[in-house]
């Protein structure tokens, strides 16, 4: 092997003679004024200022997608979780149609409830009456907007959530405590098809169990009920609905014909 100022060297330092520096040149460039270019094997080099530049600007927009990557999987795991059957995942508050009256009031209620969300802590709604008349698009409309902050939401059937309460009295992955801990973690949680059926003393003392963790823990509710509101607070109790009212909470009471018959 030759010595590192030889001309007749081995191949990797042959290569490394494309660096070597054959001649200066002053040069002017029209955004950094005067630079000194150096001529290599392969050319002049351009002014270095304009390169650190471009590298800049290619490790900010490198930076961005990066961010952006993990915003997308962020949300689409907060979707995710939030479980929002397929056939309401299109529903949003742009798209819910208002042509009543009453119709413009629950819009308006869940717009402000979605826009102030973070400024009310724990701060619940009750949606009641009849079938087909919008109480689960709003719902989930709600909840799209505030996952678009990252708040974590969870939409289930009161029925589905006390399941998986009694579940783990047999054999079972997770304790009572841990899957009770499941439903109340959640910034918002949609139960829906409450009092679908009267279910036993045991059943409702596992639905109080769960607003009852999410109320002490200043956790948002959003109850949706066919019933009417002196049934529902029959099957709920006066504890439970105090509760989901108290700080601002509201109820809101669907009273116009059901959309699905209208389109059917």
């Amino acid at each position: 092997m030759g010595t590192l100022g030889s001309k007749t060297t081995t191949r990797g330092l042959g290569q490394m003679g494309v660096f070597e520096v054959l001649g200066t040149e002053e040069r002017a460039c029209e955004a950094h004024g005067a630079y000194v270019a150096k001529k290599y094997r392969y050319g002049w080099s351009g002014c270095m200022a304009c390169l650190d530049e471009a590298q800049r600007l290619e490790n900010e927009q490198r930076a961005r997608q990066q961010q952006a990557d993990w915003e997308r999987a962020r949300l689409q795991n907060l979707f995710n979780r939030a479980a929002i059957p397929p056939r309401f995942e299109d529903r949003s508050l742009e798209n819910y149609a208002t042509e009543l009256d009453g119709q413009a009031k629950a819009l308006r209620i869940a717009k402000q409830y979605a826009d102030t969300f973070d400024e009310n802590e724990g701060v619940s709604l009750i949606f009641c009456g009849g079938v087909g008349s919008g109480k689960t698009h709003l719902a989930i409309g709600i909840a799209k907007q505030i996952m678009q902050g990252y708040r974590s939401a969870l939409f289930m059937s009161v029925m589905g959530a006390v399941r998986s309460v009694k579940e783990t009295w047999r054999d079972s992955d997770i304790s009572e405590r841990k899957a009770l801990q499941n439903l109340i973690e959640p910034d918002l949680l949609i139960l829906d098809e409450v009092g679908v059926q009267f279910g036993s003393d045991t059943e409702k003392l596992i639905l109080f169990e769960i607003i009852n963790g999410r109320y002490e823990n200043r956790r948002s509710t959003i109850l949706i009920s066919n019933l009417a509101m002196d049934k529902l607070t029959e099957y709920l109790g006066e504890r439970v609905v105090d509760r989901l009212r108290e700080g601002g909470g509201k109820l809101v009471v669907f009273d116009w014909p059901s959309y699905r018959k209208r389109a059917a």
